[in-house]
């Protein structure tokens, strides 16, 4: 996986300290260069100020969605909600990536599979093929293996599946009660359970988003 680790400066003398601030978790989506360069906070030089400001972002995004009721099964409100999340963070926010990554469909290929998603969700939950929760978690899996936006896209894709069962009258999931950036166990059980899903046992996410 690609990281980027840069030098500062810390004194008028030699020693210099390293800057984690582009260094992915393992299994995230690491940034190209021109990406990296729409950071929008100058000040920011290390990868906890980062998560700090995107984490602010995220709870000011969450107190706008769960505002009023909204329409979630829409290629605008996605693109919206990722804009509200990491907006004040990242100019890329709410756009869909132009690059390929380590994970997701080809880029070319987000608008086609993200409609497909929600034509399928929206059967999902006209003909009640699955129950809520289940719908909201093969809704995740689906979103988090498009990755539509160049970085951000697991909090998005559980925000999504957290205002879709909202919206079917069930209850926010916990995803293992942690900030999954900073919990290395939980995030591991979290990669197993999509890897999972892949092979199509959607219990194990099931399971996880409720733990």
């Amino acid at each position: 996986m690609r990281s980027c680790a840069t030098q500062t400066r810390v004194s008028s003398g030699t020693r210099l300290s390293v800057s984690d601030l582009f260094e992915e978790p393992d299994s995230a989506t690491p940034l190209t260069a021109e990406e990296r360069r729409e950071l929008i906070p100058a000040h920011i030089a290390y990868r906890r100020e980062l998560n700090d400001a995107e984490q602010e972002n995220i709870a000011r995004a969450l107190n706008w969605a769960l505002g009023r009721r909204r329409d979630t099964l829409t290629e605008k409100f996605i693109k919206d909600l990722h804009r509200r999340m990491l907006g004040e963070v990242w100019r890329w926010a709410g756009k869909f990536r132009t690059s390929e990554c380590n994970l997701g469909v080809a880029h070319y290929e987000i608008p086609v599979a993200l409609h497909q998603l929600l034509d399928d969700a929206r059967s999902w939950i006209e003909h009640k093929a699955y129950p809520p929760d289940e719908v909201a978690a093969r809704f995740h899996h689906r979103l988090v293996h498009i990755h539509p936006f160049p970085n951000g896209n697991g909090r998005h894709a559980r925000l999504m599946a957290d205002l879709l069962v909202i919206s079917l009258g069930g209850e926010r999931f916990s995803w293992g009660s942690a900030r999954l950036q900073d919990a290395s166990e939980v995030r591991r059980r979290y990669i197993t359970a999509l890897q999972a899903a892949d092979e199509h046992d959607i219990g194990p996410l099931l399971a996880f988003a409720r733990s």
